[in-house]
């Protein structure tokens, strides 16, 4: 515990900061994140994660990893422990601040209403100690609780929420992937123009100030007398080179029988569809025809011009990384209840010619379903997929790290579609700014064999889209 006379000699510039266990849970490098300032751990925090460490899921992996770290600073520790240990190392030579453990008992009052034994209550006291002990010094709750964060400020104290792993404040700033022309466009970027076809696509080199706001692979558009639609193919600087898209919108261009019904759906097939690029990241809400377009993308290129040997399909099994066990079967078997989704798309997707008739149907339905492979997220790591077809289902519930572990799978000739709603996330302590599709999306921006589009529009029914505006 920091003692009473070194907080006056201490820079009160730097603030104590004291981590609920559910920060080391969420992130143990936690630890290290907080530059200058101290942190302090209450026992009971110690407690919590001794308790928390038995098992395999990410939370019991994490207290792991935080103990860990936590012998390693110890083990460097001065005799007197209560002087604070010194954080900064040769791999963390930012973090200057001290790391103080509660070595002992902290005499406290709370309300009389407030549950003795409970542990949050425990460190709001220790809180509530600390800051009497050094009053001329910000001493800071961090939790990743809601709850506790309006408890400790119901009491006076200071709390916040765990920011370091935030990828963005807001999400509405979060990259979109399309971006609307302005109206004098062409009159700003037109002078001095080149343009020419290649393989059926029209390219134009422009110039202009708009040209610096561009990232590789984003789609621009312009709605007006003459629509435009282009991806943007290079970009440096105030140069840019626009190319001119494959309109899915035409059935002449049908994907497995499937056609664009809407401007984002358009640039997704462009995505999904161009051998270039590696990695597609696809937000939306419900209905807007994700897992749809990214299916009949993945048939049409298995098994129609055969760049994929097959397409592997996988979704985090909320609660995340929980055993799948408890259900008969195979790892496909176990993990049918959680595909509802797929079934229903290949069903739309299996819409073959009435000449076929039920025959055709099932023919066709056995060759899609030998070519598509479900399988469990808990079985991934150590995997290497060569020339496959990987979509990541719901991704908005895994963390930045499983998102990596994911991602790094793919070998030669894989390409990965990662899709997901980040307003519909299930996963303890994520939100959406720390969310691993969040990360992924801001992290791959720009690159030139990845893209990204934001589905804004509805296209499942009346009802649906009347629903999704009333209720």
């Amino acid at each position: 515990m920091p003692p009473r006379k070194k907080a006056a000699t201490k820079d009160n510039n730097t603030k104590l900061f004291v981590l609920d266990t559910n920060v080391l849970l969420h992130d143990p490098t936690s630890l290290y994140r907080f530059e200058e300032h101290d942190i302090c751990l209450p026992m009971f925090v110690l407690e919590e994660l001794d308790n928390k460490k038995k098992g395999m899921t990410e939370v019991a992996r994490n207290a792991r990893q935080a103990s860990r770290f936590l012998d390693e600073i110890v083990n460097d520790a001065p005799r007197n422990i209560e002087e604070g240990i010194a954080l900064e190392s040769a791999a963390h030579k930012n973090c200057t601040g001290r790391l103080y453990l509660q070595t002992s008992f902290v005499k406290y009052e709370l309300p009389q209403n407030l549950e003795l034994g409970k542990a949050d209550n425990a460190i709001l006291g220790v809180i509530i100690g600390l800051q009497q002990q050094q009053p001329e010094r910000a001493v800071i709750l961090v939790s990743k609780d809601i709850n506790m964060r309006i408890k400790a400020r119901a009491l006076g104290l200071e709390a916040q929420d765990y920011f370091n792993d935030k990828v963005l404040e807001d999400s509405d700033l979060l990259y979109s992937g399309v971006l609307q022309l302005p109206e004098d466009f062409w009159d700003r970027h037109g002078k001095d123009m080149k343009s020419w076809q290649k393989d059926s696509h029209t390219y134009y080199q422009i110039r202009g100030p708009l040209c610096a706001a561009f990232f590789k692979n984003q789609f621009v558009f312009k709605e007006d007398d003459t629509p435009f639609y282009a991806i943007v193919e290079e970009q440096n600087d105030d140069t840019a080179v626009l190319r001119t898209l494959t309109d899915y919108t035409h059935s002449k261009n049908n994907v497995w029988g499937i056609t664009a019904r809407n401007r984002e759906q358009n640039f997704v097939l462009n995505l999904l569809l161009d051998p270039e690029i590696d990695f597609v990241t696809l937000l939306g809400q419900a209905g807007t025809g994700k897992t749809l377009l990214t299916l009949a993308a993945g048939l049409w290129q298995t098994l129609e011009t055969k760049i994929y040997t097959e397409i592997i399909i996988t979704r985090v099994t909320v609660p995340v990384g929980e055993d799948i066990g408890f259900l008969p079967g195979t790892e496909e078997e176990k993990m049918n209840p959680w595909m509802g989704a797929l079934e229903d798309n290949l069903d739309v997707l299996n819409k073959t010619e009435e000449e076929g008739g039920d025959w055709g149907r099932a023919a066709t339905r056995d060759l899609i379903r030998s070519r598509v492979k479900v399988k469990s997220l808990n079985f991934m790591r150590g995997r290497t997929f060569l020339n496959k077809y990987l979509i990541i289902d719901e991704a908005q519930n895994l963390t930045p790290k499983q998102m990596k572990t994911l991602v790094t799978r793919a070998g030669p000739g894989t390409k990965v579609v990662c899709m997901g709603n980040i307003a519909q996330i299930d996963t303890p302590y994520l939100t959406e700014g720390s969310s691993g599709l969040t990360y992924v999306v801001d992290r791959f921006k720009g690159w030139e064999h990845g893209g990204h589009v934001t589905l804004m529009r509805g296209e499942r029914s009346r009802l649906a889209d009347h629903a999704g505006e009333v209720l």
